[in-house]
């Protein structure tokens, strides 16, 4: 006799491994299918194992510029590639153990193997061994998230055209580096590969790079970039990609400049992973862009199913991908949840970091708000000057009416940890009054965002008076 569950996941990545667990702390019998291994691409391939390598590079960095601290190293200072990888290696299997331990401790049945809808409520999981295993649930959460977007002009082959999945499985630092996309991904390996010792040159299509950020935002880190040495194309199309004589990658751009490198990183988006699993033989609606259509408490338009994560074309964030799954989990069980995305953080591991919340400046503006903005730089901070973290600033966006914070961008070191505040802030309507009425501890990194609220009315004590 098969065995029936309350909640079937289809993906144990950062939304179906959470979801899988909330439904079963509500009580539920669930079940998880995933075909490779829990965590999904942001434990596996994506965030963890990034930020691991990142964390190498920080500290090469440190050492190699330990004489700033009054230190001496002697000798020279190198980077063992292989230990380095080896460790992060080590960091993500120890991270998918402790998923797998959950799952035992509240009894969620993991099967491996690739699944397919066949009905409303039952999937068919086809086993690497050839075998077939049929999964009966009331309820389907997919998850089944996002992979790098393949572009024909040129295609990953893993070699010499790659992923950002190949990045983190790299046997040597490339001594060059071409990047498509200066965006999140694009970025993020850009200053790691350049801290490692690699020749580093992006191209992106848009004026800036970071196009989503603040234009504050894009142009602080351009000057980072640039001081890191990479070479920036920017509003610049690559027309494709050839291996030349040497067999090192040459591409062309659109202005007819040919750039030669060992390797060739595309980072330019993400596609969905709707396809295979049966979505169209059971009429489950899809969006033009191949995400799955789902309404605010993640239900898609076939009764029983629903859809969370990347998969679900809100937000490619696994942080988003978790809460969504908590929402669906406690709707399948007669719950009426609804998803809220006010105050969602995006978190940039560049050097220095970038946290933003809420809007830009020019969006707020083009929305019809009339904006007071606060500033205020790393650089006056003392904290910022004892770690020798001085770059960067906070930059604050209020409703001249209203004084309600619309947006919050940081650029430093620790960034991504200290837009937090800012993001509960905004998430409850907080002023820029009320976020600099609040204590911060000194001497911190998080002063900057006080003396950056404070700014918006002129106000900030450590800020040179402003001449008229």
């Amino acid at each position: 006799m098969s065995v029936r569950y309350d909640i079937a996941v289809l993906g144990g990545g950062p939304g179906g491994y959470v979801a899988a667990i909330r439904g079963a702390q509500l009580g539920a019998k669930v079940v998880c299918i995933e075909e490779e291994r829990l965590g999904g691409v942001c434990l596996n391939w994506g965030c963890i194992p990034t930020k691991a390598m990142i964390a190498s590079a920080t500290l090469y960095d440190k050492m190699v510029n330990a004489s700033k601290f009054g230190i001496t190293v002697e000798g020279k200072v190198s980077i063992d590639f292989e230990t380095v990888m080896q460790r992060k290696n080590q960091i993500v299997d120890g991270l998918v153990k402790g998923v797998e331990f959950l799952f035992k401790s509240h009894a969620i049945e993991l099967v491996k193997g690739h699944g397919v809808l066949k009905l409303p409520q039952s999937i068919e999981v086809a086993k690497s061994d050839g075998s077939k295993e049929q999964v009966d649930a009331d309820k389907v959460i997919i998850a089944t998230g996002s992979r790098p977007l393949n572009i024909p002009v040129f295609p990953f082959d893993g070699d010499g055209i790659l992923s950002s999945t190949d990045m983190v499985t790299l046997t040597h630092v490339p001594e060059s580096l071409l990047i498509i996309g200066a965006g999140v991904i694009g970025c993020e390996f850009g200053f790691l590969m350049s801290r490692l010792g690699c020749r580093v040159e992006m191209v992106e299509m848009m004026p800036h790079a970071l196009p989503l950020e603040d234009e504050d935002v894009s142009r602080l880190i351009e000057r980072e970039l640039k001081k890191s040495k990479i070479k920036l194309h920017l509003g610049k199309k690559v027309a494709g990609v050839a291996r030349g004589d040497s067999s090192r990658m040459v591409s062309s751009l659109d202005d007819g400049t040919k750039l030669e490198t060992e390797k060739v990183l595309v980072s330019i988006g993400r596609s969905f992973n709707s396809k295979g699993i049966g979505l169209e033989e059971i009429g489950v609606e899809l969006n033009k862009n191949g995400s799955i259509r789902v309404d605010e408490y993640m239900r898609t338009n076939i009764d029983g199913i629903y859809a969370i994560g990347d998969v679900a074309g809100k937000y490619l964030l696994a942080y988003t991908a978790s809460a969504e799954g908590c929402i669906a989990a406690a709707n399948c069980l007669g719950k009426n949840q609804k998803i809220d995305y006010s105050g969602v953080p995006s978190a940039i591991f560049t050097d220095p970091e970038v946290g933003s919340v809420g809007l830009r400046e020019q969006q707020a503006v083009e929305m019809g708000y009339k904006v007071k903005v606060g500033r205020f730089r790393f650089i006056a901070l003392g904290k910022a000057q004892a770690e020798n973290e001085t770059e960067g600033e906070v930059k604050i966006i209020a409703d001249a009416d209203t004084d309600r914070l619309l947006g919050v961008h940081i650029v430093s070191a620790h960034a991504t940890d200290l837009i937090h505040e800012a993001a509960i802030a905004i998430r409850h309507g907080l002023t820029a009054t009320q976020l600099g009425d609040a204590f911060h501890a000194h001497p911190t990194m998080s002063e900057a965002v006080l003396e950056a609220a404070h700014d918006v009315h002129g106000l900030s004590i450590h800020t040179l008076k402003a001449k008229k």
